[in-house]
């Protein structure tokens, strides 16, 4: 069967019925048209032994653009993200106040928070720490049901595993119980059992990742996009102190330090409405409204100032994404 690829004129639908016949039409060159169903056949056997199931993390590895967007330097900056998402969740719980991110050589990144530290002790069904749990599960997390977070920034239990799969090398350090723990990764497997080291009154988590170059096509963290993100994030969480900070080599201010930027806002939503009107004329006061509502455990924050612009900026978040 052949088909054309082009005519030389297409024919207004108002000249329809007084259209030429076919063979009257000039046509461009012709293209070869084989069965499709022919074309696409392969070629061996589909039985039960071709059932593959990817046990772990390994379905992470094998599409990560399913849990992180893309392998680009957009779902690079994903993994920080959610690591970031879990020390902002103990923010929301009311445990945390402080967050610093530091930007490594070797393209790694570090994230350290003040809250109360994730588990350690032996999951009472599964027999190993909840930390390696954590780390290593898909779905395995405190936001499923209503005990451990009230409201966060997701609730599919795949942020901290889905960075361990993607990462060559991971490090948790846990201070909790009393206790400074840890535990490393290769590429999402676990090197060792958690290990108990000295004593501690801190509380508190850090999670150093370096993502694997083999999966993305660069692993260079971008600091001006991390940090505009870091801002929004400490708009929306009022009095949250997010730190960012460059440790690369090279990668330093005018003075010849390293790039730094700290975050924190105690009027929240208040302070960014100033920000996005910046040095624009306002013709009013911001108006702010907050509301909480126990009974079905919701809340409402709105912000909101005219200016003399002619075009509007609307801003939406749920759980501060």
């Amino acid at each position: 069967m052949t088909v054309p690829r082009t005519t030389k004129e297409l024919l207004p639908v108002s000249d329809l019925a007084n259209s030429p016949e076919p063979e009257d039409i000039e046509f461009g060159p012709e293209v070869e048209i084989t069965d499709g169903a022919e074309n696409l056949q392969v070629e061996g056997a589909y039985g039960a032994a071709e059932i593959q199931v990817l046990e772990g993390l390994e379905a992470v590895r094998m599409r990560p653009g399913m849990y992180i967007g893309s392998t680009g330097e957009r779902g690079l900056h994903h993994l920080v993200y959610e690591i970031v998402d879990n020390a902002v969740d103990e923010a929301l719980a009311g445990y945390c106040d402080h967050v610093t991110v530091e930007l490594l050589d070797g393209g790694g990144c570090r994230v350290t928070d003040n809250g109360r530290g994730i588990p350690v002790a032996i999951h009472p069904t599964e027999g190993v720490s909840s930390l390696t749990l954590v780390l290593t599960v898909l779905h395995a997390g405190g936001k499923f049901g209503n005990g451990g977070y009230k409201v966060s920034g997701g609730l599919h239990g795949v942020g901290s595993s889905v960075v361990n799969a993607l990462s060559g090398r991971m490090i948790a350090d846990v201070r909790r119980d009393g206790y400074h723990w840890r535990q490393s990764f290769t590429l999402g497997t676990p090197d060792a059992v958690v290990e108990r080291l000295e004593a501690t009154d801190e509380t508190g988590t850090t999670i150093t990742f370096f993502p694997s170059s083999e999966i993305f096509e660069t692993t260079n963290f971008n600091y001006e996009t991390l940090a505009t993100r870091f801002r929004e994030m400490a708009f929306l969480n009022k009095g949250l102190k997010i730190d960012i900070i460059d440790l690369r080599k090279n990668h330093v201010d005018e003075d010849g330090q390293p790039l730094r930027d700290e975050f924190k806002f105690d009027n929240g939503l208040v302070d960014y409405v100033r920000y996005l009107n910046g040095s624009r004329d306002v013709l009013t006061s911001i108006i702010d409204v907050e509301a909480h509502s126990a009974e079905i455990g919701m809340g409402l924050e709105l912000a909101m100032q005219w200016n003399t612009g002619y075009s509007n900026s609307l801003h939406t978040f749920a759980n501060t994404i």
